[in-house]
């Protein structure tokens, strides 16, 4: 039997049929019962909560109970000593029910896992059907009825914000403000959900609604309580005030213990960085080095960007790995990169800048990174570098800093602080007198060669030894280090190295399995994430069979944290690189290298199948975030599979990423292993890959190298792609197909790719041949290209029909990425037919969404294009306009999009009399631009223009002609000619295009 109290009280057997259960009397009586299953309730108590005014005697209650018993089956209640119970299971109560499903939600939530928190707390809230203990709503002055349904409607709101931050943490802004108004209207002083609200209008971009929610707060809370916000609040408005759309840089990573015994150092070092401009702190490993530089750089007055090297297996990948580190992208929106590869990205990036750039871990790609830093320094004048290195960078103008170990008095201050976090009270000896022997501490710290990796190792160890014992291993291991002074950086090497190997081999049989297993994370993991690929890193795998000792449990991990082989840091484990290298050996010698990997590969591969549908919908944001952490996991996982020869899974890892790839503009980092991917299989992807093959030849052309690839493999690609999105039922390799392919942001990324090319008309009718697909997005997609055509033909009006379908199709998936390109090609029609207010809306529309992608470089074209716009009615917004796109440009490292600003400012320059800063502008634009580049044609062809102008404004006509000529020439060579509805397809204003089409050749 089944019963409910969220809402009226019913019963129902197990087949359905409800249980008549009489009057209002019976019905209170058998609710106060089930508020607690089992447990027992007075019958005095009872009957004063039935009758508080005493009319119900122990007779009447006794009689009711009896009746009740005769409805339900005498099982039901039960006598218990002066009172009774309801013997059912709190399972088969739906208030109990909901209590589990909350609870369990709001584990998953705190766990990270929204979408199981969100299914939870939905069963849980469904169970409601209306006000709690409705049938107890009469006795106002019963304490039990009282109390229960406060505690009841109080657990439902919890499970109701609990489900509301969950959605929100999906995407689900859009849906979440409207019901987090009226739920804020009704509990107007109930700071959590005040939040929520202000979290989901900040989301949806609505940055001014979200302060004024919070303005509304606190003064609610002020007038009504007398109290200011919460903590939690005032860190929300503060997070509001502060907001910056592009993504932040890498920090010096967060000290979780103080530092010991180099101050001296410290300064010195900084000091070192004020009159040299690269700086390498030089020693062997486990000495200190990291931990010297994020010091130094913390007393360094510039602003500071770390890049940990220790994960980047390849030198190519390290300019990728710098702009990553700075938040910046490797392309725009449009996929682009305007010619320039990662390291001229960086050189324009940092050109003006003043930073201090560490690079962490750089002995591995010493010659790659002394070519970066040199590189960098002679083109960045106030660009200051400090490297970590076993070996110096050998480049000009390098100081180096030889980090030593710590003196003694050091050592002992660092092992006994260290020491006395894992036993309480713990403290050294005296230091030795004269006559008297070193004490256990300064044994230890000598045998360790004073090296601070070495002796925290050691001092974790007194969790569970004596340190007169700790002092005996250590001697037995490694011998006392008496003439530790004429040790060399090999041997201490060699010291840390056997500290390592001891601690390992005290480690239990599961703590060596789970440690050797983590070490194919590179940049560390969740605890999620680690127990799921540690736990399926042997041979059979993890299941019902697996052997006890297979089974790890979170408490393995913790037990690693504690014994310091992993830390903590920003809810992710991290293995300090000198240990993940010993446990990288210790995996090949226990034949798990491949099944580890193996498992690592396939946990990345399905959460980027995971992430796919949810980078093109609202909750893009967030799994970007989510796939970029991972980042370096992608990386390890294909570098895996490429050394492995395992084709297929490389394959799949590169298509089901892409989405994050392209949308991201890192699909450059990848691009190595995309080339070696085709190398291997040719032009003969395996059965069924088709479309994978395509996502790895567009991804090989993203690299320097990428258009050999590019050549060698379009057709191919161009063939399987239109199989997979054919009707055909097949899919171009022997697989089958023809259900409209599984990776839809191909096809944009396609015809993005084929629009520079002399033939993009096949890649045109592939894409929007798909307007009638049943997904939305694609349909938008299809939309969006399909627009192009009318646009070709002079048609504007159907054009602008064909990009207002695709924007709403956009809008209503949630996606950023596609409404704020299609937004762009709405403001250029608006602006093109005379419409500048309507043009100025549609790009401030697009700025907001390229704001929140951190795309700088975008939001330069679209300043750069409101401008534009602005330019005849208010110059001197413009003004404001190009030189904020200038400044944008600059910090994306976009040289297209600074010339696009300069062009404008050139312009500016001209309107206002001043013809030799036009040219100089100008000319600086044209320096920047690729001439070969599609995107970059307009600005190109109006800068030639300008110059032309400039050439008449001193009556210079021969030579205005030839810019005039120049500029019809080179928009010739991207639309095909030079008539003017050619010409409008580079978003040319009016009166360039009639200059233009008139010098054409």
């Amino acid at each position: 039997m089944r019963f409910s109290i969220l809402g009226e009280t019913l019963a129902r057997h197990d087949d359905g049929t409800e249980v008549p259960l009489g009057g209002p009397a019976r019905r209170a009586l058998l609710t106060l019962l089930l508020v607690r299953p089992r447990e027992v309730v007075a019958a005095e108590r009872l009957a004063d909560e039935l009758a508080p005014d005493g009319t119900m005697s122990a007779h009447a209650l006794q009689s009711q109970v009896s009746r009740l018993r005769a409805t339900l089956g005498p099982a039901v209640i039960e006598r218990a000593g002066a009172g009774y119970r309801a013997a059912v299971d709190p399972e088969d109560v739906d208030a109990g029910r909901f209590e589990r499903l909350a609870r369990e939600g709001r584990a998953a939530l705190a766990a990270d896992d929204p979408v199981r928190a969100v299914e939870l707390l939905r069963g849980a809230l469904e169970l409601w059907r209306g006000p709690a203990l409705a049938d107890l709503a009469h006795l106002t002055e019963g304490d039990t009825a009282r109390a229960a349904t406060v505690r009841l409607e109080e657990l439902r709101l919890g499970a109701l914000e609990d489900r509301i931050e969950a959605e929100l943490r999906l995407g689900g802004h859009r849906d979440a403000v409207a019901e987090l108004r009226e739920l804020t209207g009704r509990h107007p002083l109930r700071e959590r959900l005040a939040a929520l609200l202000i979290r989901a209008l900040a989301a949806e971009g609505g940055q001014a609604e979200a302060l004024a929610a919070y303005e509304e707060t606190r003064g609610r809370l002020a007038d009504e309580l007398g109290s200011d916000p919460s903590a939690e609040l005032v860190a929300l408005h503060r997070e509001l005030l502060e907001f910056d759309p592009s993504p932040a840089q890498v920090r010096p990573p967060a000290q979780l213990t103080s530092f010991v015994g180099r101050s001296d150092e410290v300064a010195e070092v900084a000091g070192m960085l004020r009159v040299a401009r690269l700086v390498t702190l030089v020693g062997p490993g486990g000495v200190g080095k990291t931990r010297l530089s994020v010091e130094a750089a913390g007393a360094a007055a510039d602003d500071v960007c770390f890049v940990e090297l220790a994960s980047l297996r390849e030198g190519a990948g390290l300019p990728g790995a710098v702009l990553a580190a700075l938040g910046l992208r490797e392309n725009g929106l449009q996929l682009g990169g305007g010619g320039q590869g990662p390291l001229e990205r960086l050189a324009t990036a940092l050109a003006d800048r003043v930073l201090l750039l560490v690079l962490d871990n750089c002995e591995h790609l010493a010659e790659e990174a002394a070519a970066l830093a040199g590189r960098l320094l002679a083109v960045c004048p106030r660009l200051r570098i400090l490297a970590t290195s076993r070996e110096p960078l050998s480049v000009i103008g390098e100081h180096l800093w030889q980090v030593r170990p710590l003196d003694d008095a050091a050592a002992v201050r660092l092992f006994t602080e260290r020491a006395s976090a894992v036993r309480r009270g713990f403290t050294a000896a005296p230091g030795p007198g004269a006559g008297r022997a070193p004490g256990p501490v300064e044994r230890i710290c000598a045998a360790l060669d004073n090296l601070p990796l070495a002796i925290e190792l050691a001092a974790a160890r007194l969790r569970t030894m004596d340190v007169e014992d700790l002092a005996q291993r250590l001697d037995d291991r490694l011998g006392l280090a008496a003439a530790r002074a004429n040790r060399g950086a090999d041997e201490r090497h060699r010291t840390l190295r056997a500290v390592v190997a001891w601690s390992w081999d005290l480690l239990s049989a599961q703590e060596q399995r789970a440690a050797r297993r983590f070490t194919v994370f590179p940049a560390g993991a969740t605890a999620r994430a680690a127990l799921e690929v540690c736990r399926a890193g042997g041979a059979g795998g993890p299941g019902p069979g697996a052997p006890e000792a297979e089974v790890l449990e979170a408490e393995v991990l913790e037990s690693l944290v504690d014994k310091s082989l992993l830390e903590l840091t920003g809810g992710r484990l991290r293995m300090l690189e000198t240990i993940r290298a010993y446990g990288a050996e210790r995996l090949v010698e226990a034949g798990e290298a491949a099944s580890t990997g193996g498992a690592h590969a396939r946990y990345v591969l399905e959460l980027a199948r995971a992430a796919e549908p949810h980078l093109r919908g609202a909750a893009q944001l967030e799994w970007l975030e989510r796939m970029a952490s991972g980042h370096g996991d992608l990386q390890a996982a294909l570098g895996w599979a490429v050394g492995e020869g395992r084709w297929e899974t490389a394959l799949e890892l590169l298509a089901a990423a892409s989405a994050y790839l392209w949308i991201r503009g890192v699909s450059g980092s990848v691009a190595a292993l995309a080339a070696a991917v085709l190398d291997a299989v040719g032009d003969a992807p395996p059965a069924g890959l088709g479309e994978e093959f395509v996502a790895c030849v567009l991804l090989a052309a993203a690299g320097p190298g990428g258009l050999a690839a590019w050549r060698r493999h379009r057709e191919r690609a161009g063939r399987l792609l239109a199989a997979a999105w054919a009707q055909d039922g097949t899919d171009g390799t022997g697989g089958t197909g023809g259900t409209g392919g599984r990776y839809p942001v191909l096809l944009l990324v396609w015809m993005m790719r084929n629009a520079t090319e002399a033939d993009p008309l096949d890649a045109f009718a592939l894409v929007s041949a798909q307007r009638g697909r049943p997904e939305p997005w694609v349909r938008a997609v299809a939309a969006y290209v399909s627009g192009f055509g009318p646009l070709g033909a002079d048609d504007p009006a159907g054009a602008e029909r064909d990009f207002a379908e695709a924007a709403e199709g956009f809008r209503a998936a949630g996606d950023r990425w596609g409404t704020a390109l299609v937004l762009d090609a709405l403001a250029g029609m608006a602006g093109a037919r005379g419409d500048r207010a309507g043009a100025v809306a549609l790009t401030d529309e697009a700025l907001a969404l390229t704001e929140r992608l951190g795309a700088l470089e975008d939001s330069a074209d679209l300043l750069v294009n409101r401008a534009d716009q602005l330019v005849d009615g208010d110059p001197a917004a413009a003004r404001a306009d190009y030189a904020r796109a200038a400044a944008l440009a600059r910090r994306a490292g976009g040289s297209a999009a600074l010339a696009a600003a300069r062009r404008g400012l050139g312009d500016l320059a001209l309107r206002d009399g001043d013809p030799a800063e036009a040219r100089r502008l100008y000319e600086e634009a044209l320096e920047r631009i690729d001439p070969h580049w599609v995107k970059s044609a307009g600005s190109r062809v109006r800068a030639l223009a300008g110059l032309g102008r400039v050439a008449e404004s001193y009556g210079d006509r021969p030579a205005a002609r030839a810019r005039y000529a120049e500029a019809a020439v080179s928009a010739a060579a991207v639309v095909g000619g030079t008539t003017p509805q050619a010409l409008r397809l580079l978003g040319l204003p009016q009166d360039v295009i009639e200059v233009v089409a008139a010098h054409a050749p």
